[in-house]
């Protein structure tokens, strides 16, 4: 029996135009009118999360930042963090650059993101961004460590990274080729299904019976964790060969499709 919905969503629950289908939000509403629970699991901060609380309304909690933020939506606030420390951050920054000397890092945090000169983002920048050196940046813990790379792909990167780094961190990344490489860096130990599985113990909510459904790299560990799990078919190669279950793609409402089969509404007539 599935008690519990956990979907990341860009690439996966997101359409590639950004938007979320109405199928998908009456799939979502559907589970939680038949008594089980959705919580979005995902890379995205707190920052990023406005307009799909509303367009799925508001309820529930969210992983964000792969695992170092539980986001009440409805609230619209942090209730739980497992933030990296600024030591670590720093250590981490040093070793990357004794080891490879094309990177350029950012920072995410509640306080805001912040980036150094030379890092190039592919997003409109938020009006209180913080240029300073990366140094001048890692003051206090933090979200997300990002690093960029124009020269590597994505997966190229995450390699590079995990053989300097080890387990002193968590190495991981969401973005499909092109547009230049983007490695995610949170806290040891902590990823999203990290935090899915506190957060399901929590709420009594065993392993076997959540459903989980992802596309990318940093979605692995929940889709590991997660007693059933789907990749939607546009999903990354290692993702694909990591899980059994397929669903249609991103664009196609894939989750919905399951969603609809787990939950189906009541027989009418």
């Amino acid at each position: 029996m599935i008690r519990l919905v956990a979907s990341d969503l860009d690439g996966t629950l997101v359409r590639s135009d950004g938007t979320v289908s109405d199928r998908t939000v009456a799939a979502l509403q559907g589970v939680e009118k038949r008594g089980g629970a959705v919580v979005f699991v995902t890379g995205r901060p707190p920052r990023w999360m406005g307009e799909v609380a509303a367009a799925t309304g508001h309820t529930g909690l969210a992983v964000c930042a792969n695992g170092a933020l539980l986001y009440d939506l409805h609230k619209e606030e942090v209730v739980e963090r497992f933030p990296l420390a600024a030591e670590a951050a720093q250590e981490t920054v040093r070793v990357l650059r004794n080891a490879m000397h094309d990177v350029h890092f950012a920072v995410e945090s509640e306080a805001g993101f912040g980036l150094e000169p030379s890092y190039r983002t592919r997003y409109a920048l938020p009006a209180d961004v913080r240029v300073a050196a990366v140094e001048d940046l890692l003051t206090d813990p933090v979200v997300k460590l990002l690093v960029r790379s124009a020269d590597r792909s994505s997966d190229e990167l995450l390699a590079a990274a995990r053989d300097v780094l080890g387990d002193t961190v968590t190495a991981t990344h969401s973005t499909p080729g092109g547009g230049g490489a983007l490695l995610e860096i949170s806290a040891a130990g902590v990823s999203k299904a990290t935090t899915l599985a506190r957060l399901c113990a929590a709420r009594g909510v065993l392993a076997e019976e959540v459903v989980a459904f992802g596309d990318m790299p940093n979605d692995l560990p929940m889709l590991a964790w997660a007693g059933t799990s789907y990749a939607v078919a546009n999903a990354h190669p290692d993702v694909l060969a990591a899980v059994d279950r397929r669903t249609a793609s991103n664009d196609e409402d894939g989750v919905a499709q399951v969603v609809e089969r787990l939950f189906p509404a009541p027989a009418t007539g």
